[in-house]
């Protein structure tokens, strides 16, 4: 298979460009328009081509992609032009830049100029910046020349950083992973219906409005922090707090730029939504500029599913392209509309198959917690047993409120969340505690399950070890291995789960440790340390998974802990037996971990819940 190497060069202005809008607008678009394209075959010297967009394809043509494998630096552009543009399909898409975010993190430059600088390779040129509102036809001989130069350099650069990263011994099963992403957005099949979308769109609007003012919310209530948090907190939101950096106080935090109040946005409350759309002063809600988005991209054609490989610190995937695939809501007014609105085409089925519990599975299995490890592959219901020893009653007797606080212990209270946490996160679920209470089933929680909570003391003390550059395992015996001058947790994926500069301090409970991210240090410990691994391990058996799925069945979509496959509808049954057999399979490293899934299909993502 050849290695080709690639990178276009497009038209763009300061209107018109990847920094105002999304790949899939900009590819799609009327203005778009390619001036050139440098490209190298395997270790071959790199070409420039520029003409018009019949001549560019013709040229194009003359590669044998069906045999090849595409390289760029963001592919999801790349691959977007050769397959939307130039109808060429390519055997296999890879990316230098999902391959960096998975070697060196989510938290570091993954740019072409700063991973050139780091390898020392060679230096980005700025030739792109004279290109400002040029059509190919307004650049002169020399410019266009200089322009190819420009290009070249940066596939020379690219083809030296995969080299550099294979060498690294970057696995290969992780590069299937990037296709089967890559490969979701470049190859879409999935389409979009408008006239749900347009509906839902209207009805959104008028929802928020009638929110608003049955809210009584005015314009003072939205000025003043004090009026806005008491708005909040009657919609039973805890107003986020922070230091202010002018008088070293506690204050609130509602400013454009705060996480946790821009978190708050995207609500499962429309009313919260709402009260933050109007406080930031902007005109749509989360929800309405979705909607909005997915009914433009459905005048354009099928739906590219942009999802980001690695995205996360743990290696989980992650919305991109500004379509957060990940969270469209499945409960409230606006459940399952927009995933309503997504199809597969005529004649195919989609199947939407969820990993049952899968981290608490994980925690219980690399714990030793042999007992709910047990429970968990007998099938037996956990959330009822919880539930049982909370209240002292039989099994057959839990209530649904009961199990429901069962369910919430176990899935909640296994990264060593204390009683005041608890308490909030079930007033989150409309479900009132006594703070009281609250301790005495985190408590029975603790006790019925030491060993989990000898896991958390087991990775406190491995933060330890890391920041003094020691090697130990942990868990599991050859699940996970702590490489401190690394600074990091080799996972069973052959990657890193990184904490880089990682550090502690005397404070007055011990030492306190943190670990550097783009946005500032952030604190970590043992139990948080738990549910990193957790869901590392989990993200590393559902993409084993996916690659075994993707053998017979097309993926269009993974969310969480789930993949989506479109398949025809003569194959559904035999396809949704497969796919079932798929996600109960278990890695060899990963011997006695009971894996579990359940399944549903439709004609659109949201009948398949």
């Amino acid at each position: 298979m050849d290695l080709i190497t690639i990178d276009f060069e497009t038209y763009y202005d300061r209107d018109f460009s990847l920094s105002k809008l999304t790949t899939e607008e900009y590819v799609r678009d009327h203005q778009f328009e390619v001036i050139g394209v440098g490209i190298k075959v395997n270790n071959e010297g790199t070409e420039w081509a520029s003409g018009t967009r019949e001549q560019l394809k013709q040229y194009l043509h003359t590669f044998n992609w069906a045999e090849s494998m595409v390289l760029a630096h963001n592919t999801l552009f790349d691959g977007a032009i050769l397959s939307w543009v130039f109808d060429i399909h390519p055997r296999v898409y890879t990316d230098t830049l999902c391959i960096a975010r998975a070697l060196h993190g989510v938290e570091v430059g993954g740019s072409l100029r700063a991973l050139s600088e780091r390898y020392e390779i060679g230096a980005k040129g700025t030739e792109v910046l004279n290109a400002l509102g040029k059509r190919r036809a307004d650049f002169s001989e020399q410019d266009l020349s200089l322009y190819g130069d420009y290009c070249i350099n940066d596939v020379e650069l690219t083809y030296k950083l995969f080299n550099i990263f294979l060498k690294k011994g970057f696995p290969k099963q992780e590069l299937m992973m990037i296709d089967l992403t890559l490969r979701m957005f470049t190859e879409p099949m999935l389409e979009l219906d408008i006239g749900l979308l347009e509906q839902h769109l209207e009805d959104t609007r008028e929802r928020k409005d009638q929110l608003l003012e049955d809210a009584g919310i005015s314009r003072e209530d939205l000025m003043s922090n004090p009026k806005f948090a008491a708005v909040l907190e009657g919609l039973g939101v805890k107003p986020p707090m922070k230091i202010s950096l002018r008088t070293g106080k506690e204050t609130f935090a509602f400013a454009k730029n705060d996480e946790e109040f821009k978190a708050l946005a995207d609500h499962e409350d429309d009313r919260v939504q709402s009260a933050v759309a109007a406080r930031l002063g902007t005109k749509s809600t989360l929800e309405e500029t979705r909607t909005q988005r997915f009914i433009d991209i459905s005048k354009r054609g099928t739906l590219p599913v942009p999802v980001r490989y690695y995205a996360a610190h743990t290696g989980r995937w992650g919305g991109d392209d500004k379509i957060n695939m990940q969270n469209l809501p499945s409960r409230g007014p606006n459940g399952k509309k927009l995933k309503r609105s997504i199809l597969a085409p005529e004649g195919y089925t989609l199947i939407d198959c969820d990993s049952s519990q899968i981290e608490a599975r994980v925690l219980a299995w690399l714990a030793g917690q042999d007992d709910l490890t047990r429970a968990f592959a007998n099938n037996e219901d956990v959330y009822k047993v919880m539930a049982s020893r909370i209240y002292g009653v039989p099994e057959d007797e839990v209530t649904k409120d009961q199990r429901f606080v069962g369910k919430t212990t176990i899935l909640g209270a296994g990264y060593g969340m204390g009683a005041v946490r608890f308490q909030e996160q079930l007033k989150g679920f409309g479900f009132e505690m006594e703070l009281g209470e609250a301790r005495r089933v985190i408590t029975i929680y603790r006790d019925a399950n030491w060993k989990i909570n000898q896991l958390w003391r087991s990775c406190q003390d491995m933060i330890r070890h890391m920041t003094n550059g020691d090697t130990i395992q942990i868990g599991k015996s050859g699940v996970l291995k702590v490489l401190g001058s690394e600074r990091g947790i080799l996972l069973p994926s052959g990657l890193m789960l990184r904490y880089d500069d990682l550090s502690g301090e005397q404070a007055d409970r011990g030492v306190e440790y943190s670990y550097k991210t783009r946005r500032g240090r952030t604190r970590i410990y043992g139990g948080k340390v738990t549910e990193n691994v957790c869901q590392a391990i989990a993200r590393c058996i559902i993409g084993e998974q996916m690659l075994q799925i993707s053998k017979r069945c097309r993926v269009v979509l993974t969310v969480h802990d789930s993949i989506v496959v479109c398949v025809k509808d003569e194959d559904v049954a035999e396809s949704q037996a497969f796919v079932e057999k798929c996600m109960r399979w278990t890695p060899d490293w990963a011997e006695g971990l009971p894996i579990n899934c359940e399944s549903g299909l439709g004609k659109s993502y949201g009948d398949c819940e």
